[in-house]
């Protein structure tokens, strides 16, 4: 569940950047009237219409994931409160400046700032961001977690390059939909080959 959950905003960034794509007029005529006031100038080309509609939503999203959190009582993890001041300033500057290269950064920053949490951590203050996540439902030796974290940490890194060489080296549509299924594939093989690496040391503390 919480996977779908964190999944909603880049899913409705894809769908609503494939419908405004297929309907570029009337992208263009839902952001010029309820987005007008914020935009430099007043107007979006009809071109930019479909990345700047998926923009927008993917910020309402972010939001909306948050009140939720917040109505149920629910903490809220801080790297959703880190993904939702990323969205809301690379997200506010792409639609206001009608510069898809705001949001094209947007991944990479998350990424980095996630990367750069996990190894910063553990060099700077030698604290385990991943072991303090998982200790409580694994157990394994000291030198793996600190693998396992130092490994993750890189992943991020590596993301974050990845982004930016499909968002400067293929179509805006390419990357929108590399953002989906790209980074998804990847991450589920990462966490993959992770688990095949771990299997001979985890042991089960339920």
């Amino acid at each position: 569940m919480k996977f779908l959950f964190d999944f909603f905003p880049i899913a409705l960034f894809f769908g609503m950047f494939k419908w405004g794509e297929s309907r570029p007029d009337a992208a263009q005529g839902l952001l010029n009237q309820y987005l007008g006031g914020f935009i430099n100038g007043g107007v979006i080309a009809v071109d930019q219409a479909p990345i700047m509609l998926a923009t927008a939503v993917a910020i309402l999203a972010t939001f909306l994931q948050i009140g939720w959190l917040l109505l149920r009582r629910k903490k809220v993890d801080t790297m959703l409160w880190v993904s939702l001041a990323i969205i809301t300033i690379f997200g506010g500057a792409t639609i206001y400046f009608h510069n898809e290269t705001f949001i094209k950064w947007k991944p990479t920053v998350l990424y980095w700032c996630m990367g750069g949490a996990l190894l910063f951590a553990q060099l700077l203050f030698k604290k385990n961001l991943i072991r303090s996540m998982l200790e409580a439902q694994i157990s394994l030796p000291d030198p793996i977690w600190t693998k396992l974290n130092l490994a993750w940490g890189l992943f991020f890194v590596a993301m974050g390059i990845i982004n930016l060489y499909v968002a400067f080296n293929f179509t805006l549509s390419t990357w929108v939909s590399f953002k989906l299924f790209g980074f998804t594939g990847l991450i589920f093989a990462f966490a993959i080959g992770q688990s095949l690496f771990l299997s001979k040391y985890v042991k089960d503390t339920q």
